[in-house]
């Protein structure tokens, strides 16, 4: 069985990662992408879908794990009643390859420990035909089945029953070394790596990354693991970022609400964008501008919401029947047929994102411009259109109050490019159009009675979503009208102290079942409450969230509030970014608390 999700940790080379356990196993791993088929993928099933074990043989041996300083560099220490050992996990970063190394060091003592390795490609399909190979003086395992091989170095492991295994003693100043190297089957092994030589490289380029990071003294720890996480969500080549590592982990336990985020959606993508820009990663927006021209490319009219890592269009949605799901919540999914939808939302989200790099001092190219030009005119074109909404709401589609609020935005920053920066574009028609999406808004998403803006037209429901109405200038976060809708949004959809996204009972999604509060949603509320001068409160619901990261940091998608368990796939882009800008604004806030002039005493 899988273990709780809080208890994975991220090992990854900037193509893909691996989900490894406080027991020591790799449950999931897909190669050479974050969104190939798996390797290892025990998460969603059982032993027989795929992992590989690394652990004291001791059932009583204890561990303790954390991160080499700014890395994703793991080190486990193991403690046995004969002996303490340290397993040293990584994808190496750089050499452009798929490697998993693991090396065992001997502390004190000797261990026995276990390897258990079952590999099984295409999601748990295909067990492959493994051989045993002569490398010199050495012994490989070669497994393979149809298009894709892996390699496994180390110490000779033994075949029993579709898996292999090894018991290895390793006594104190003793080093073990295992590697697991992917290929494409019709070519021949790659070499084997230097395992010291590929660990210090990959703890010296993500430190030297981590490095450069500007981070606010509030929350520094978690802000600065963050965006560690949100650089290894981002694949290096393409400069694609996905929203997640994994697939269907469940946003309720047994529940069927279950998707793929292994996609670049160009939301969360723009706004993983917003947060590296803002502290420091100039460089990343370049890239990733670079990625939404490809991605986009010729009629705008084309343009989707989501895609594949190197910009692929076709994300068919599937169900995977072999794999049982995590804890038993079916259906698997593979794809997200969420791409076909139309999100009006994604364009403010991209706009600003551009915009902000623009300020920053990324200097706009022969075709970055005229990218944002074409997006511009598809909204001109489609400005009136009901949408999915951002939480991709499968029910009858709506003119959602945040999408026709990131419409405006999207049309706002059209015009700062002009005004500031000299761009080029129709900005008399830019500025009417933004009128006249401000007043639709103020008119038809605006319930007078609550004196509140509402999720979608017409109706009396909030959603979480309506906090970034103040996030992207549409209202000032002390608007009485924000104020407003605050109340309301605490009112409707605080659960045990954190957000719902919307009431799901009120059927507007379409889909059976509920969910748990979301962790972005409170993260948006913590930075509201800082902005509009709720400074306490703010710092009240931070510490709390931050207290749901796990032992090295990550957070999933929600949270169970009544027993602090993560639910949702996982390393989840959207809450790690949405607490670096609740850290950012708690810091602003303290900063225009400080700097304010003290009101005078009476004597």
């Amino acid at each position: 069985m899988p273990l709780p999700i809080e208890n994975y940790a991220l090992i990854g080379d900037l193509h893909t990662g691996c989900l490894v356990g406080t027991d020591g196993s790799i449950d999931w791993l897909c190669l050479p992408r974050f969104d190939s088929a798996s390797t290892f993928g025990a998460l969603l099933g059982d032993h027989d879908s795929g992992r590989w074990l690394i652990a004291p043989r001791d059932a009583a041996a204890t561990s303790t794990r954390r991160y080499v300083d700014g890395t994703f560099v793991l080190v486990t220490t193991w403690t046995t009643p004969t002996g303490v050992v340290e397993v040293t996990d990584l994808m190496p970063w750089g050499d452009r390859r798929a490697d998993v190394v693991r090396r065992v060091t001997g502390v004190s003592g000797t261990v026995e420990v276990h390897v258990d390795l079952a590999i099984r490609f295409g999601y748990g399909t295909a067990v492959p035909w493994v051989r045993q190979v002569r490398e010199g003086d050495d012994t490989a395992l070669v497994a393979t089945a149809g298009p894709d091989a892996v390699v496994v170095r180390g110490p000779r492991l033994t075949a029993t029953d579709h898996t292999h295994e090894a018991f290895v003693t390793v006594a104190e100043g003793e080093t073990v070394d295992f590697s697991l190297t992917w290929y494409p089957s019709h070519r021949e092994p790659p070499t084997s790596v230097d395992v010291s030589e590929r660990i210090d490289e990959t703890v010296r380029r993500w430190q030297e990354w981590a490095d450069r990071c500007a981070v606010p003294a509030a929350y520094e720890r978690e802000v600065r693991r963050s965006l560690l996480i949100l650089r290894a969500l981002t694949n290096e080549d393409t400069g694609g970022i996905v929203a997640a590592a994994t697939t269907s982990l469940p946003e309720q336990p047994g529940g069927s609400r279950n998707w793929d985020y292994r996609y670049v959606w160009l939301r969360d993508a723009s706004m993983t964008l917003q947060a590296l820009i803002l502290h420091g990663y100039a460089e990343e927006a370049d890239r990733w501008r670079g990625w939404l021209l490809r991605a986009i490319a010729g009629d705008p009219a084309d343009v989707q919401i989501m895609y594949g890592l190197a910009g692929e269009r076709y994300l068919h949605e599937s169900e995977l029947a072999q794999l049982p799901g995590y804890g038993g919540a079916s259906p698997v999914r593979v794809g997200n047929a969420a791409y076909k939808q139309y999100q009006g939302d994604i364009f403010g989200e991209v706009m600003v994102a551009l915009h902000e790099a623009r300020l920053l001092g990324v200097e706009e190219t022969e075709y970055s411009w005229p990218l944002q030009r074409a997006l511009m005119q598809y909204v001109e074109d489609n400005g009136t259109r009901p949408d999915n909404g951002i939480w991709e709401i499968r029910g009858e589609l709506r003119h959602f109050t945040h999408s026709r609020a990131m419409i405006w935005a999207a049309l706002d920053r059209a015009i700062q490019g002009v005004e500031q920066f000299g761009l080029d574009g129709p900005v008399d028609r830019w500025r009417a159009l933004r009128d006249e999406v401000r007043a639709e808004i103020e008119t038809k998403g605006w319930d007078a009675d609550r004196g509140t803006f509402t999720q979608y037209y017409g109706t009396a429901e909030v959603d979480a979503s309506l906090l970034q109405l103040a996030q992207v200038g549409f209202v000032a976060p002390d608007d009485p009208r924000m104020l407003g809708t605050v109340a309301a949004i605490e009112q409707d959809l605080l659960h045990d102290g954190l957000l719902l996204r919307y009431r799901t009972e009120s059927g507007v999604d379409g889909l059976s079942g509920a969910e748990n509060p979301f962790l972005t949603c409170s993260f948006w509320l913590a930075e509201q409450y800082a902005a509009s001068g709720r400074v306490d409160d703010a710092v009240a619901l931070m510490d709390r969230l931050v207290g749901y990261c796990n032992d090295v940091g990550m957070l999933s998608e929600e949270i169970e509030v009544a027993t602090g368990r993560h639910l949702g796939n996982t390393p989840q882009a959207l809450s790690h970014l949405a607490l670096v800008r609740a850290a950012d604004a708690i810091g602003a806030a303290r900063d225009r608390r400080d700097a304010a002039p003290s009101e005078a005493v009476p004597g």
